[in-house]
């Protein structure tokens, strides 16, 4: 079976990774203004789940990715206003159809043995090819794809499969593997046979993970030098799915670094801990559009989005801090820019959502819940527990919401492997509250469109011949060219309900005696400093 995992806070919150940009932003002084870099320490950072497994060629959980950036590099880096700089490859060039890299010199494996083109090659071709199943297939590498490398000139050629708008930072962002790696798939599950700045040291699944910095590391992101002050000795990930809890641990310094949603936000900011901010997409519907359930009528997913007050929700969902959702990709800075949401989603209107329901056939009950031909209108609505406590909330008011239009719906709350085995293996849903991010538009195009589940990652069993027909045009384009039918795209996508994006949220991370900076949506390894 093909499997997937959602990201988080998805984004993250869950988004899926598959993870969005985000720069530093924080407001006054911070308590490291007052200390001094210091070099030794750990830096520990709270979880909210369980990563489950680490192998980048399977996961999209953006918690287990961002485990995967301490351990897997890729051939390129991004820079802050999303440029692309050295990684393993010091030299690049990309069409929408072929990519060339040259890779450093002396990169070495976890293990001490030499990274070869070849073994970047492979780590291409394996996500490229449908027959290994991974998620990344059609997100990060086009099925089909082709990579050919020549050792000696430490070079690496990419063919895709297919014009691909984003072809350079798609390939040159997968976390490369090393060739005892590619040999024991098992053993990266664990976060084994790495290029990145660490190692991965010990293992105890839903309490923590414990990495090692590498010593000789130097190939980091542009000019990046491994001997500078506060680079951390250690890096624990802990796993503590209570917010509350988070914050306190945050406050008391037995945390380094944590993503906090909710009401904690506000603690920490009053106690001046360092924080940096990403956007991520919070409120997002997707309806089951399989044969049999509800959802596969644009009548009842009409319905059900027109009793819903976006507006009440996305403010107990964001507690208020929340903006509105422009589109599916939410990465700043933004591949294109603009709103592809706005005036295509229904108004909140109760009784065009009763009417619409009457007409499709779905008529009350003596109880008052509706039913068409025997069936009732029972709806199973799946949310992601490391979205945070205010999810709860929000999932209560959507319940009434369609309770009030004689829905029957009960809530499934599960954590991200769980979300993922729900969407991507079971199917057991009506409605998935688990948001996705995306940090281009090219990446949804596995999830919303093509191959359903166990073959591919269409989770909705979305089928939409506009946006494909808009993503054919876009592809064949390079990136700026192509971004107003990558919008007009999604744009399909909300016209016709199959994806309900209604609210984004900035997300903090905070920090206690640590300083670090968000690349796509996570920390950037090298730059984390330790401070006391």
């Amino acid at each position: 079976m093909k499997t997937a995992r959602l990201t988080a806070a998805m984004a993250g919150v869950v988004a899926l990774t598959v993870s969005a940009c985000g720069g530093t932003s924080q407001s006054g002084q911070d308590r490291t203004a007052n200390q001094k870099l210091t070099d030794g320490k750990t830096f520990t950072m709270g979880l909210s789940t369980d990563p489950g497994t680490l192998d980048p060629a399977v996961t999209v959980l953006s918690i287990a990715r961002q485990i995967g950036r301490f351990l897997y590099d890729g051939l390129i880096n991004l820079d802050s206003a999303g440029k692309p700089v050295a990684g393993l490859a010091e030299k690049w060039d990309a069409t929408t159809t072929t990519a060339n890299f040259t890779l450093r010199d002396g990169i070495k494996c976890a293990d001490g043995s030499p990274l070869t083109a070849r073994d970047v090659a492979a780590n291409i071709n394996h996500v490229g090819d449908p027959a290994t199943k991974s998620p990344l297939t059609g997100v990060s590498v086009k099925a089909g794809t082709k990579a050919v490398a020549d050792d000696a000139a430490r070079t690496v050629t990419v063919t895709s499969g297919s014009p691909d708008s984003f072809l350079l930072r798609n390939v040159a962002g997968v976390p490369i593997v090393c060739a005892k790696g590619l040999a024991d798939r098992a053993s990266v599950a664990k976060g084994q046979h790495g290029t990145g700045m660490f190692t991965m040291t010990e293992i105890v699944p839903n309490d923590h993970y414990t990495l090692t910095r590498r010593k000789d590391y130097a190939w980091g992101p542009g000019d990046w030098k491994n001997e500078q002050p506060g680079l951390p000795e250690k890096v624990v990930f802990r796993v503590v799915p209570n917010m509350t809890t988070t914050a306190n641990l945050l406050l008391s310094g037995e945390l380094s670094a944590a993503q906090v949603t909710g009401q904690d936000q506000q603690r920490l900011r009053s106690q001046k801990l360092f924080h940096a901010d990403i956007v991520m997409p919070m409120g997002e519907v997707f309806f089951n559009q399989a044969p049999g359930r509800p959802g596969q009528d644009l009548a009842v997913r009409r319905a059900l989005t027109q009793a819903l007050d976006f507006a009440q929700i996305g403010k107990v969902l964001t507690t208020g801090t929340g903006q509105p959702a422009k589109g599916l990709v939410t990465g700043e800075p933004l591949a294109c820019p603009g709103d592809s949401v706005n005036g295509k989603l229904p108004a909140f209107d109760v009784a065009a959502a009763k009417s619409g329901l009457d007409a499709a056939g779905w008529m009350p009950g003596p109880d008052g819940v509706r039913a068409k031909n025997g069936k009732r209108l029972a709806l199973t609505v799946v949310y992601g527990t490391q979205v945070g406590p205010t999810m709860v909330s929000a999932a209560e008011l959507i319940l009434q919401s369609w309770k009030n239009i004689g829905v029957e719906a009960t809530i499934k709350a599960v954590d991200g492997p769980g979300v993922s085995q729900v969407l991507f293996g079971t199917g057991e849903w009506e409605v998935s509250l688990a948001p996705l991010g995306f940090v281009l538009p090219s990446q949804a195009i596995p999830f919303v469109s093509g191959a359903k589940p166990p073959q591919g990652t269409n989770f909705a069993y979305i089928e939409n011949p506009r946006y494909t027909e808009l993503v054919g045009k876009a592809s064949a384009r390079t990136a700026e060219a192509g971004c107003g039918d990558w919008l007009a795209a999604e744009s399909a996508l909300f016209e016709r309900l199959d994806v309900v994006p209604f609210v984004n949220s900035t997300i903090p991370t905070f920090a206690n005696g640590a300083r670090f900076e968000m690349n796509q949506g996570q920390i950037l390894p090298s730059s984390i400093r330790m401070y006391s």
